[in-house]
């Protein structure tokens, strides 16, 4: 069915009506909403082009296989086109001031066209009747234009498996996107923690990363500001013990990370250690041992030994301990060098006793 100036003036609200001595096109003209859905449309025609001071135009359920051309209607805001057989988003770079666009239930597999919609701040593509085996794509210029201005973005039901590529919407306060496959809760947790700190509201049941241990409570934590997450509200209490519990988790993590830490330091280094790790700590028997003995200065070792063998010391286990009392002396840390005198003893005069001076 072809859009027509009978079927225009027939889709009101009632509030608008035709005054007696104004003719159609003036009546028309001054129309701000138009009700023209469940009529079968399937060509606008070139009548639309009238309604100069549009703002909401109603044309879901129909039969339309592309967005129709609006470049006389720049006045509009709001625009429904939701559940008809369009496959391009077109035919809107004249709508500067348009604020709300429904598209859902159609068939478009990019989201594109919006170059030039730097005020919209609704879209809704649910739910399109893409491919066997395709995804809802991204186009980056309209992602760009929409960065500052769109709050409200519905994208469930498109077999998103990620949408790490709407990172560049920073005002974003709403995100529809159940029934898709979204699985990777880094993702998740880097886009809530990065561009969308003002998520209010989100909704991502019928995803796999739903089915992981303790979801809802981990993305509560996540988005600081979430008021509604799954179509149910948020308290303050809620919200308050999971942040509580998640500070303990991070303490007693922190913990364990300063545990590991130290048994790898003060662990045993292996053979073959590199030059930077710590040396191997020397025991005092084996600083005793690496020291040679004392010998007498200006005595040969066999002859220091027959000395000492002809000392007065009546047991020759004795004598040997003294001796190695005397080397003992040697290899106390830093002590005055051990002096030795011979002193002849008139009761054996071959017999030399030596004294620690």
């Amino acid at each position: 069915m072809k859009l027509t100036m009978d079927l225009i003036a027939r889709g009101t609200s009632g509030y608008t009506k035709k005054k007696r001595d104004e003719s159609m096109q003036q009546y028309i003209r001054r129309l701000t909403h138009l009700y023209l859905e469940h009529k079968n449309i399937d060509d606008i025609g070139e009548d639309l082009s009238l309604c100069r001071n549009l703002i909401v135009l109603y044309l879901y359920d129909n039969l339309l296989n592309r967005v129709p051309c609006l470049n006389s209607n720049c006045s509009l805001t709001h625009l429904y086109l939701q559940n008809n057989n369009i496959s391009k988003i077109e035919n809107l770079g004249a709508l500067g001031r348009l604020q709300k666009l429904y598209l859902g239930g159609n068939a478009i597999t990019v989201l594109e066209g919006l170059d030039k919609q730097h005020q919209l701040q609704e879209l809704h593509v649910e739910n399109q009747r893409l491919p066997t085996g395709e995804q809802l794509l991204f186009d980056p210029r309209s992602l760009r234009s929409l960065s500052n201005s769109l709050q409200i973005l519905n994208i469930s039901g498109n077999h998103l498996t990620s949408i790490r590529d709407l990172d560049c919407l920073m005002s974003l306060t709403q995100l529809l996107a159940s029934d898709n496959q979204l699985s990777d809760m880094k993702e998740l947790a880097h886009l809530l923690g990065g561009s969308w700190r003002h998520m209010t509201r989100l909704d991502l049941m019928g995803n796999p990363l739903c089915l992981r241990a303790k979801y809802k409570d981990r993305v509560i934590v996540m988005g600081k500001f979430l008021e509604v997450l799954d179509g149910k509200n948020i308290t303050e209490t809620t919200r308050q013990f999971l942040l509580n519990w998640h500070a303990s988790r991070e303490i007693t993590r922190k913990k364990t990370e300063d545990n590991l830490f130290r048994q790898e330091t003060f662990s045993a280094v292996p053979n073959g250690s590199s030059a930077g790790d710590l040396p191997p700590v020397r025991s005092a028997v084996s600083r005793q041992t690496s020291v040679s003995g004392y010998i007498m200065p200006g005595l040969p070792r066999k002859q220091f030994d027959d000395i000492l063998a002809k000392s007065n010391f009546p047991d020759p286990e004795r004598a040997r301990k003294t001796r190695s009392g005397i080397m003992r002396a040697k290899l106390s840390l830093k002590l005055p060098p051990i002096h030795t005198k011979a002193v002849m003893t008139p009761r054996q005069p071959t017999t030399f006793e030596f004294r620690l001076c």
